[in-house]
């Protein structure tokens, strides 16, 4: 990794330091599936602890730097924004689909992020302006996201949720997945939106459509969907000729997408 930054050789090797008790917890939580108090107990014990890593590691390495928490003010000057355990379900029952997200934001854009899975040692990265990649052993692989034009084509991964037991609101999101999913080749809700947004980045999706999203789970991979020539809408986004990534960290409501299909989902939910 000697060819890339300062600033991402750190983020990356913080993450991964990070989360060595994570990898660890996991390889024990299958053993823990008969006790149901046992293993909830546990999962909480091992966000606790990945938790607490990461800000010791990222406060080490940019001391300056904040700390942005879910729910309160975003904070002014340069800051983590981080999801220390981006598909905490699938990882409290053993399933290895679930990441740790890590971006940074500064002069008022994301200009780095990392997301990793250290079940199965997957990472992915990205800096503003020099692309987004996987690590490989010896050679990184370019992401780019896929050229699919079509809609009946695509593997999309489609989550869209109410957070309130309003019916109105509820049959809202019914509504919008009832208009999206048949229009596709499939729709795969992995649970970790962080890896399913890297998994657009490198072209194994097509799409991420979801609603309510957490902007820490959102923020590297709006990123890496980025580098890797992809685009950002917001669901209720009429006008897809221009982005504003703020505004869906803000709402949660996300179209990742490559550009040929971003216009053909957004039309389709709007109309």
């Amino acid at each position: 990794m000697s060819y890339l930054s300062a600033n991402l050789n750190m983020l990356v090797g913080a993450v991964k330091k990070a989360t060595a008790s994570l990898n660890r917890d996991f390889s024990e939580i299958e053993q823990l599936q008969s006790s149901v108090r046992g293993y909830k107990e546990f999962v909480a014990s091992a966000l606790k602890k990945v938790e607490k890593n990461l800000r010791a590691e990222l406060s080490k390495a940019r001391p300056t730097y904040a700390y942005a928490e879910e729910g309160k003010p975003q904070p002014k000057g340069p800051h983590f924004i981080v999801s220390a355990l981006d598909g905490i379900v699938n990882f409290a029952h053993g399933i290895p689909y679930f990441a740790v997200s890590v971006a940074v934001y500064e002069n008022g854009q994301i200009t780095a992020g990392v997301i990793y899975n250290p079940a199965t040692e997957e990472c992915y990265f990205a800096e503003r302006g020099t692309g987004a990649y996987k690590e490989g052993f010896r050679n990184h692989e370019r992401l780019r996201v896929s050229a699919r034009k079509e809609l009946s084509e695509s593997m999309i991964s489609a989550k869209i949720i109410s957070t309130t037991d309003n019916e109105a609101e509820i049959a809202g999101c019914r509504k919008v997945l009832s208009k999206l999913v048949p229009e596709v080749n499939a729709n795969r809700n992995f649970g970790a939106v962080s890896l399913d947004l890297a998994y657009v980045a490198a072209g194994k999706l097509d799409a991420v459509v979801g609603s309510n999203n957490m902007s820490s789970s959102l923020a590297a991979g709006i990123l890496l969907v980025k580098e890797a020539g992809g685009c950002i809408l917001d669901m209720a986004q009429t006008d897809t000729r221009s982005e504003n990534l703020d505004a869906v960290l803000q709402s949660g409501n996300i179209i990742a997408c490559n550009a040929n299909i971003g216009k053909k989902i957004s039309d389709l939910l709007n109309n």
